[in-house]
């Protein structure tokens, strides 16, 4: 079942009927689920975020939230992989949690500085050709925090694909506080309010 064609929505109902195909059928995923989230280390982050969405909900930015989350779990500091082009965004968010008194344990995206030919990645693999161009490391960013025992990640402009790297082998809750896209100003969601202005884009 597709979720995004639903009209039912029992998910969000505490009772009717449930259409064929959907997840709240699968029962024993819905009490795998349930156990999971009352498991110590994950409940009081749950509620942490339930409170703040509560308080904050349509009134306070994400970097608020993601500050008001680390207060409320007594984190006094966050790891934070950025993009190198984002370096300016990566010091305000690390200024801003500097006023909540949230230290910032930071790893750039070119932790390593190893060329993209050693990954099997030739010339016009490049973004500019004809030049010498450092992978992003994305795994190096999360083995490096994971070695600073971060106890909140935040992800910061990682492109596309980079990001679930990091997610895979990083061991603390990741956040993303910004998702790269050059293209729409950083707001992806933007392709999907205009996609027919941004159809030729979308498409080829």
């Amino acid at each position: 079942m597709d979720c995004t064609k639903c009209r039912a929505e029992r998910c969000k109902k505490e009772e009717g009927p449930i259409p064929p195909g959907c997840s709240m059928e699968e029962t024993e995923l819905l009490e795998e689920a349930e156990r999971l989230l009352k498991l110590e280390e994950n409940l009081a982050f749950f509620q942490a975020v339930a409170r703040v969405e509560a308080e904050g909900y349509c009134k306070w930015p994400r970097v608020r939230e993601i500050a008001e989350i680390c207060k409320r779990m007594g984190f006094t500091r966050v790891g934070l992989a950025y993009c190198t082009g984002m370096k300016a965004e990566a010091a305000a968010f690390s200024d801003i949690m500097k006023e909540h008194g949230i230290e910032t344990t930071a790893a750039m995206c070119k932790s390593g500085g190893l060329p993209k030919e050693e990954f099997g990645l030739t010339d016009k693999d490049k973004v500019r050709p004809g030049t010498f161009e450092v992978i992003c490391n994305p795994i190096m960013q999360a083995l490096y925090l994971n070695k600073q025992q971060t106890p909140l990640n935040v992800i910061l402009g990682l492109c596309a694909g980079h990001d679930a790297l990091f997610v895979k082998y990083a061991k603390a809750f990741s956040i993303t506080l910004i998702a790269k896209d050059r293209v729409m100003a950083h707001n992806p969601a933007g392709a999907l309010y205009v996609k027919n202005y941004t159809r030729g884009m979308l498409f080829d």
